[in-house]
């Protein structure tokens, strides 16, 4: 007389391997059957039938026979898996999708882009030539020389405050030429 599933997977529970052969052998194409339909791709599917196993394996204990039959509780199991399995695909797909289309390089006219900077580099020239020389000194040690304050004070023997104030005064007339609103 051979067991039911459900007395197999009594025996599983206490951790009996030959049971577990057993409950393999015949189950195995039904669970294997439902994941295959679902997910399409065989090498999926093996991957998945060999997950709903191992959880057999470890959860044989929760499985209560006055819920349903041990073939209806496996099934669940497995059809569970591999609708999982399908959502993890379509969030991975989405995801590199998302990144995709975040790394993608807009083509642009580099020409026209060449140009407008070519063009704003000729407008701040014009607007440093307006300067002072004195602010136009003070600006470009600071801003094209990386000078600190006190630096160019050292340079141009000057007090610190003095060079403030040409540098403040110098990019005053700077963004008004420029028309900057601040």
């Amino acid at each position: 007389m051979r067991d039911t599933p459900e007395q197999r997977l009594a025996r599983v529970a206490t951790g009996d391997r030959r049971a577990f052969a057993e409950l393999y052998d015949a189950t195995s194409s039904r669970v294997f059957g439902l994941i295959r339909r679902v997910l399409v791709d065989p090498a999926q599917a093996e991957e998945v039938t060999q997950e709903v196993y191992l959880e057999i394996w470890q959860t044989a204990a929760r499985y209560k026979v006055e819920r349903g039959s041990a073939i209806s509780w496996m099934l669940t199991m497995a059809h569970r898996r591999a609708v999982d399995r399908i959502r993890a695909s379509q969030a991975s797909r989405d995801r590199d999708t998302r990144i995709g289309i975040r790394d993608y390089d807009r083509e642009y006219d580099q020409v026209a882009e060449h140009v407008e900077i070519t063009m704003e580099g000729e407008r701040v020239k014009r607007a440093i030539a307006g300067l002072t020389e004195l602010q136009r000194q003070a600006v470009e040690l600071a801003y094209f020389g990386g000078l600190s304050h006190s630096e160019i004070a050292a340079e141009l023997h000057v007090p610190v405050g003095t060079i403030k104030t040409r540098i403040r005064d110098g990019m005053i007339r700077l963004r008004d030429a420029l028309g900057v609103t601040s």
